[in-house]
């Protein structure tokens, strides 16, 4: 398992298969920084991105660290959203985006969910991300814990 180091913490993450990062669960803005800050090379500046246009786009979303991934939501409407790394990209789950205008392109085995699959040197549509995370925040979310 490689390692990279999270100077904010001075601490050394380890980063699991696909260079996950493994983050202890927790809630908050804190716990998601801690996860961005530890994702390997290009995936992190993609991370920072994705935030970003989270908040710009639900400002009082809520954040969390579940199972190694950031998951965001709206208070007591649930989650709508959480990516996770994977060797080659980075996966973003919205959880009801089978209804979404238009749907996101990656199929999913659960029936709602529908993926954007991020990868390196790629320049995704953040208009687009954008729209979809104001339709996800707008439906009522999973209450996946």
């Amino acid at each position: 398992m490689a390692e990279s180091k999270n100077p904010a913490k001075g601490v050394e993450p380890v980063l699991l298969s696909g260079g996950n990062p493994q983050i202890a669960k927790g809630d908050g803005d804190a716990v998601v920084q801690a996860y961005i800050d530890a994702m390997p090379g290009w995936k992190g500046d993609v991370g920072r991105r994705l935030d970003a246009l989270i908040v710009a786009t639900v400002p009082h979303v809520r954040k969390a660290v579940r199972w190694n991934s950031p998951f965001y939501g709206v208070e007591g409407d649930g989650w709508f959203l959480s990516f996770h790394c994977l060797t080659k990209y980075i996966k973003v789950a919205f959880f009801r985006g089978m209804t979404f205008d238009p749907i996101p392109p990656v199929e999913s085995k659960q029936k709602d969910v529908r993926y954007l699959h991020i990868f390196e040197g790629e320049q995704f549509d953040e208009a687009q991300f954008a729209s979809w995370v104001k339709q996800a925040s707008g439906l009522r979310g999973d209450r996946l814990f």
